[in-house]
């Protein structure tokens, strides 16, 4: 057979080419597989995080942010440690972005307070002087949907088997039951701002879309 290859260089092309491309697969793929695996202790985000992830999406912050830090040292100086594949197991849409108008955004919890966002999201300029950030005021006053972020979390839960707790279940009942765990985790977040219209939704049971944005920015790290 050897002989043979070697008289037909085009066969014999075709042979290497199929023994490389199937090794490959052996070793690149089962690679690729544990890689994007979650993270040791990681977890899935919390309802308010997914809401706050829902306001990120609506408001289209990924058109000018990237959370995808790459393995180069002017990105790790400026933003921290590079982008893991397994850090982004849990999110269903990823939000690698697909510019950066502004700075990226994946590890901006480990650098970034709660009040500081609260007044860079009134004022960009402001605080960052020359931003053309315009301001999300109107995230004041809008309400989060936190009950659809709610069915996410539980639709997540059964097809894609995310590792969430059993308090999140189906069921109206099951909702009511965890709506107070997600309000005191919006609590602690509106205890750091200063905006009264926050803290007089809060107050009637109601989440302004910029605490939920708050927390899942803070999640970032």
């Amino acid at each position: 057979m050897f002989h043979w290859l070697e008289k037909n260089p085009f066969f014999f092309a075709a042979a290497i080419s199929i023994v490389i491309s199937f090794a490959g697969l052996i070793e690149i793929v089962p690679n690729f597989a544990k890689a994007g695996r979650p993270l040791v202790d990681m977890k899935p985000r919390t309802v308010l995080q997914l809401a706050g992830k829902m306001v990120y999406q609506k408001d289209n912050c990924m058109a000018c942010h990237s959370q995808l830090i790459r393995p180069f040292k002017s990105e790790t100086d400026r933003y921290g440690d590079y982008s893991l594949s397994g850090e982004y197991a849990y999110d269903r849409p990823f939000l690698w972005g697909s510019k950066r108008t502004g700075p990226d955004l994946h590890r901006i919890g480990n650098y970034r307070t709660t009040d500081w966002h609260e007044a860079h999201m009134k004022n960009p300029p402001k605080i960052v002087p020359g931003s053309i950030m315009p301001a999300y005021d109107h995230q004041f006053t809008n309400i989060a949907d936190i009950e659809t972020a709610y069915a996410e979390a539980v639709t997540v839960k059964n097809v894609f088997h995310t590792p969430y707790g059993p308090e999140i279940t189906s069921g109206k009942a099951a909702w009511e039951a965890y709506k107070p765990t997600l309000l005191a985790e919006a609590q602690k977040i509106a205890a750091d701002m200063k905006d009264e219209r926050v803290k007089d939704a809060i107050a009637k049971g109601q989440v302004p879309e910029v605490v939920a944005l708050i927390a899942y920015l803070n999640s970032l790290k």
